[in-house]
C-alpha cells in the first residue's frame, strides 16, 4: 500500500498539487455544542459574561479556515474566495455549519472542517463560566464538490 503523504523512505511529505486543474471547490461542514437550556437562553439574549457567542463564534470560524495551513500539518494553502459560518440554536444546543469556496487545484474541507471546530471552540469558551457540562460533537464533512471553471 502506498500513502500520499509519505515518501519512499517513510518521512512525510506534502503531495505535489502543481499539475492539478484549478476547479471550483466547495465543502460543508458541521457540527454542535450540547448545552443546558438555560445557556442556550442566555446565548440567546446574549447576556452571557463575555458577550455576543455566535457574532464572536462567526468571526473565529472564518479566522480559522484561513489559518489552516498553519494549524493542520502538509495542507496546501489556498486562496479562499469565501467562508460561511452559520448556527442553529435549538432548545439544548447550537449547530454549526461552515461552508468553504476556492478556485484552486486542491479541495477546501480541511478548512470547513477548521471554520466548524474553532466556531465551536469558542462557543464553549464563552459559555463555560455558567455550563461545565457542554459537549461539541458530531464534527463532519457533510459534502464536498468541484466544478470545472470551463474555457
Amino acid at each position: 500500500m502506498t500513502f500520499s503523504h509519505i515518501d519512499d523512505t517513510g518521512a512525510a511529505r506534502m503531495v505535489d498539487v502543481g499539475e492539478k486543474a484549478v476547479v471550483r471547490r466547495t465543502a460543508v461542514a458541521a457540527g454542535e455544542v450540547r448545552m443546558a437550556p438555560e445557556t442556550v437562553g442566555l446565548l440567546r439574549e446574549k447576556a452571557l459574561p463575555k458577550g455576543d457567542v455566535l457574532n464572536t463564534a462567526r468571526i473565529a470560524g472564518v479566522m480559522a479556515a484561513k489559518k489552516t495551513p498553519e494549524l493542520i500539518p502538509l495542507c496546501h494553502g489556498i486562496e479562499l474566495s469565501s467562508v460561511d459560518v452559520e448556527f442553529e440554536v435549538e432548545e439544548d444546543r447550537v449547530g454549526i455549519s461552515a461552508t468553504a469556496r476556492a478556485n484552486d487545484r486542491t479541495g477546501v474541507e480541511m478548512e470547513a472542517l477548521t471554520a466548524v471546530s474553532v466556531a465551536a471552540l469558542t462557543i464553549y469558551d464563552m459559555c463555560k463560566a455558567v455550563d461545565k457540562n457542554m459537549v461539541v460533537e458530531g464534527v463532519r464533512l457533510v459534502e464536498k464538490t468541484k466544478e470545472s471553471l470551463g474555457s
